[in-house]
């Protein structure tokens, strides 16, 4: 129990010290320090703003739903953490629809559309386990829903993996140039991280339970 505390205090360091510095600069609300480019008037800066703002309070929500000692001891704040999770899952997640049609790359775009398509789906099904009382059902689809949570994260861990996959790919030759080679895994970040952290998501599910 408590290695498992301490891995989860772990991730969540990880994950407040990845995302912090990242969504930062947003709130600001001045689209010049945007991380990408904004066309004046466009509606984009805000909606980041609101994805990035209702994604970080479904990572933290996320997070207190599945402290143990929560649901046990305090059950009430574990139901509004839970609600939390999916409103704000379904906030950012409908939010991530307009802001696909933004993206330039296809590979991109179709990966941030897929990703919300399913990180809405799957925080459906786990609210409708729990709205059954199907207590095991919700527990398997919040913890798929959360992966995709983290997706956010893990993409961007992933970032030095896929800068040395694509140099061993090209033979450490950089055909496209330093930029080239950054906007190819930034551009294919969001794929690898959906994937990685699909097939660790599954494979706790499928790891035999100790007796």
């Amino acid at each position: 129990m408590k290695t498992k505390l301490n891995r989860r205090l772990l991730l969540l360091i990880v994950s407040l010290g990845v995302m912090i510095p990242f969504a930062a600069p947003y709130f600001t609300f001045d689209p010049a320090n945007s991380r990408v480019d904004i066309a004046p008037g466009s509606l984009r800066f805000p909606l980041l703003i609101a994805h990035i703002a209702f994604a970080f309070a479904a990572m933290l929500a996320g997070f207190a739903q599945f402290s143990g000692r929560l649901r046990a001891r305090r059950p009430g704040l574990h139901r509004i953490a839970g609600r939390v999770y999916v409103a704000s899952v379904g906030a950012a997640g409908l939010l991530a629809l307009p802001l696909a049609g933004y993206m330039e790359d296809f590979s991109k775009a179709t990966g941030f559309l897929a990703l919300a398509l399913a990180w809405l789906f799957t925080a459906w099904k786990g609210w409708r386990g729990a709205v059954r009382r199907d207590f095991e059902a919700h527990r398997i689809w919040m913890l798929r829903s959360f992966g995709i949570t983290l997706v956010a994260v893990s993409g961007r861990l992933l970032v030095p993996l896929l800068l040395l996959t694509y140099g061993l790919l090209h033979g450490f030759t950089l055909p496209a140039g330093r930029e080239g080679m950054v906007e190819a895994v930034l551009n294919a970040n969001i794929w690898a991280g959906l994937v990685a952290n699909f097939a660790v998501v599954e494979w706790v599910l499928l790891k035999p339970k100790k007796s």
